[in-house]
């Protein structure tokens, strides 16, 4: 068996070695206490249960039922606990307690409610958060939820509200990197909060770029690409960066690994326009043409036919 050395709660002299019989007796008693709600007592109580069965060898099915059980019930007293903090507002002592379920839990190998105190652990930072989120107290509410993230990055509405915190405290790099882990969640299951993540990438990556254009630092652009997690907007911001530098022979050299990255039809129509408006530049019409005839999805297709037209000469 494993064995743990917590300091969670006080044990309250109740480690000390059993006799076999003890192992049952205690077990009961902190069956009465948990049900009776004193839950401090009863996890005492079945914590020296569990102490007592790392010296003891025992093949009794009682024994063996109560000191399983008593694994049991100490995950679900904490559990227990931090519903009782929640109820009472006391939000850091929910904490703490769903924290002591979900390491008992997982010492003891129950991961089905490991998970499911860490996810009452981020539900509780939520909670709080959610005040600081809606004041504008962007920086308090980066603080608290970037624990319930670490506690449940599946939390996705947590996980949103903490990305717009960031990228409202002009921390972009930090909000992206919160998208980009909620975009690679199950597509089927997380879809709603995927495409909400993806929006705001587009948002706020179209923001950052407006500012350093208006500075013309396409370096900048450039630069802030490399940053980026999401290669496929790093790659279509990097093509415009050198159209805004009238780099056109660098736009056809990335173009093809440009193109490779995107994951949408509107994505590889985007790199195709850009490529097409570089072979344009250049005077090489031909190319430009073909490029333009690869945009069909998204807002260019219009301005691609319309090139495609300008560009094909009179019969």
């Amino acid at each position: 068996m494993k064995k743990l050395i917590m300091t969670v709660v006080a044990l309250m002299g109740a480690t000390t070695l059993f006799a076999q019989s003890d192992v049952v007796a205690n077990f009961q008693q902190g069956l009465a206490n948990a049900k009776a709600g004193n839950f401090t007592e009863a996890i005492a109580q079945f914590q020296a249960v569990v102490e007592a069965s790392y010296d003891l060898e025992t093949e009794d099915p009682n024994e063996l039922k109560a000191i399983a059980g008593s694994k049991k019930f100490i995950v679900t007293c904490y559990n227990k606990m931090g519903v009782s903090a929640i109820n009472a507002k006391d939000y850091e002592a929910a904490v703490e307690s769903f924290t002591n379920a979900a390491n008992y839990a997982e010492l003891y190998e129950d991961i089905a409610s490991m998970n499911k105190n860490r996810t009452l652990i981020g539900q509780v930072y939520e909670v709080q958060g959610a005040d600081a989120f809606n004041s504008e107290d962007y920086a308090t509410a980066i603080a608290v939820f970037s624990k319930g993230y670490e506690a449940d990055p599946r939390n996705t509405g947590m996980a949103l509200n903490l990305a717009e915190s960031y990228f409202r405290s002009d921390m972009y790099q930090d909000g992206m990197k919160i998208c980009a882990n909620i975009s690679s969640l199950n597509a089927d299951k997380y879809a709603e909060a995927i495409a909400e993540a993806q929006a705001k990438m587009n948002m706020y990556t179209n923001n950052e770029v407006a500012k350093l254009q208006m500075a013309n630092d396409y370096d900048g652009i450039i630069a802030m690409a490399e940053q980026l997690d999401d290669a496929a907007m790093a790659q279509k911001i990097t093509m415009q960066a050198y159209y805004g530098k009238k780099e056109f022979a660098k736009m056809v050299e990335m173009s093809e690994a440009a193109i490779a990255a995107q994951t949408t039809d509107e994505g590889r129509s985007d790199i195709n326009y850009l490529l097409g408006v570089a072979y344009n530049e250049l005077g090489q019409f031909d190319k430009a043409i073909a490029a333009m005839k690869n945009v069909t999805a998204g807002g260019n297709v219009e301005n691609a036919a319309a090139v495609i037209k300008a560009l094909t000469p009179a019969e």
